[in-house]
């Protein structure tokens, strides 16, 4: 006799189980034919699994259950709640849309006659088509496909219903290839980029009129190939419209190119020691690190350039040197203590030896942060050590006047902490997860100015407009900026607190 689940949660716990049984199998001890049955059957199950969750995120969606944890879309809680990338959230999503759209097609997925890649490839076919179509025409290819005919042969019959719809309705059609207007920018994990698109005819005369009129050959040695030329072309035309002033301000500041360059590929010294030399190996690992999560996530628009890349471009830019500064978690231990066996000395008015490791708990903590702050404030802050080095020791090219990073009430953002936290934070800082690039967010006052909120660095974060004119400012969250760089949110009666993960370890 079978077992029925008594609930949902029972019957996605048993589809788990069997799931891990046949993970926990030794497939290359059965036979081919059961490894045949069971790819068959995995197959299905994609396929019934996809219906089934297309449909619960349906419904997640339309009751926006996603606005409890305080994201702005189904798209967001799936990367921030199950761990999933962008690209596989969006593929969720359509699906959910779906259901509503294609319900012949998700039908099909739960009987098992359709696979999910064919079910995908027939919806984004007959989304082309003008509704009225689209119910009929998902049946028929879905039958054709049941009947064994392979993706060649259904991009032709669909290829004949579009040719056949767009000849009944001419008028009901006219902007299709305007619609389909797009433009992608990628980046690669070197920071090159990879750039995509399907342009109008209008567009693409613009286009080819000025890549001509700035790639044409620059003489008899010009050896470089229309690709290239093209490249050249097309960087040249952004660089002249950046600096022509014509494009509309940001936050109140000019449009920049940002290219973050580290002092070691600034300094480039001749004749330089192996130590010298193994300090410049490592930051410039850690620039690929940035270039690389730049890639992934997003940024502040610019490029993370180093070696001959970063003394080409140093030639001819407006230098803007700002301070960072790592904090030691390894020296954390003895700072909590030297902070307590002050703290009993200054209680007890004698010198305390021989100090225990300091308690746990909530009281440890709030030290703990205090001490990271203060620490951070001493290394980095506009009167510390690192401030006076870069003004003392690096010449005039990089020396100049301190930026103001901590400058009380103002109305504004000065460009030297607006730059400074976007170089800091370089995404959206919200605690519950994001991932906005900083081109998409605005400075936010962890304690708003009205409350005497000062504008600097540790008294500011980035935050999406979501994150910040929606949740913030409209729902009632508070976030704060821990001195250890994590971010710390709660709703409004403080049922739920989200934290966001600690910075990643360093080597070493």
């Amino acid at each position: 006799m079978g077992y029925a689940p008594a609930s949902a949660s029972e019957a996605m716990d048993m589809v788990q189980a069997g799931l891990s049984y046949l993970a926990a199998a030794d497939a290359a001890q059965l036979p081919a034919e059961t490894q045949a049955e069971c790819l068959r059957g995995l197959e299905r199950t994609d396929a019934i699994t996809t219906a089934v969750r297309a449909s619960f995120l349906s419904a997640f969606t339309v009751g926006k259950g996603y606005s409890a944890d305080a994201d702005y879309s189904p798209r967001a809680w799936l990367m921030h709640k199950t761990g999933i990338t962008r690209g596989a959230a969006a593929s969720h999503t359509a699906w959910a849309k779906r259901t509503g759209t294609h319900p012949r097609v998700v039908a099909a997925l739960v009987t098992g006659d359709l696979s999910e890649s064919y079910g995908r490839a027939i919806c984004r076919w007959t989304d082309r088509l003008p509704e009225k179509y689209r119910e009929e025409s998902d049946e028929l290819l879905i039958a054709a496909r049941s009947a064994g005919l392979g993706r060649a042969d259904l991009a032709a019959l669909f290829a004949e219903m579009y040719e056949r719809a767009r000849a009944d309705l001419p008028d009901e059609d006219p902007d299709r290839d305007f619609a389909d207007r797009g433009v992608r920018l990628e980046t690669t994990f070197q920071g090159a980029g990879v750039l995509t698109g399907d342009l109008t005819p209008e567009c693409a005369a613009l286009v080819g009129a000025v890549l001509d009129a700035l790639a044409a050959p620059a003489g008899a040695e010009d050896d470089r190939t229309r690709e290239q030329r093209y490249h050249d072309g097309l960087q040249e035309a952004m660089r002249r419209l950046a600096a022509s002033g014509l494009l509309p301000e940001r936050a109140g500041q000019p449009v920049k190119a940002w290219a973050h360059m580290s002092l070691a590929d600034l300094l480039r010294l001749e004749g330089s020691s192996v130590l010298q030399e193994e300090w410049t190996a490592q930051v410039r690992a850690q620039w690929a690190a940035h270039r690389a999560e730049a890639a992934e996530t997003g940024g502040d628009g610019g490029a993370w350039l180093d070696g001959d890349a970063a003394e080409a471009i140093a030639c001819d830019a407006a230098m803007a040197p700002i301070v960072t500064g790592d904090v030691n978690v390894a020296a954390l231990e003895d700072l909590v203590r030297l902070c307590t066996e002050l703290g009993r000395l200054r209680h007890d008015g004698r010198r305390y030896a021989g100090a225990s490791r300091p308690g746990t708990g909530p009281a440890r903590e709030a030290l703990e942060q205090a001490i990271i702050g203060a620490a951070v404030d001493l290394l980095s802050g506009p009167g510390g050590l690192a401030s006076f080095l870069r003004r003392r020791q690096f010449g005039a090219r990089l020396g100049g006047p301190s930026l103001p990073l901590d400058i009380g009430y103002s109305e504004s953002v000065p460009a030297g902490i607006r730059n400074a936290v976007i170089l800091r934070d370089r995404t959206c800082r919200w605690a519950g997860g994001c991932g906005q690039p900083a081109s998409a967010c605005e400075v936010h006052h962890t304690t708003h100015k009205a409350n005497g909120g000062k504008t600097s660095v540790t008294d500011c974060v980035l935050l999406c407009t979501f994150h910040h004119q929606v949740v913030t400012h409209r729902w009632g969250w508070t976030l704060v900026l821990n001195p250890d760089g994590t971010t710390t949110a709660w709703n409004k009666d403080k049922t739920k607190v989200l934290h966001s993960h600690g910075p990643p370890a360093r080597p070493g």
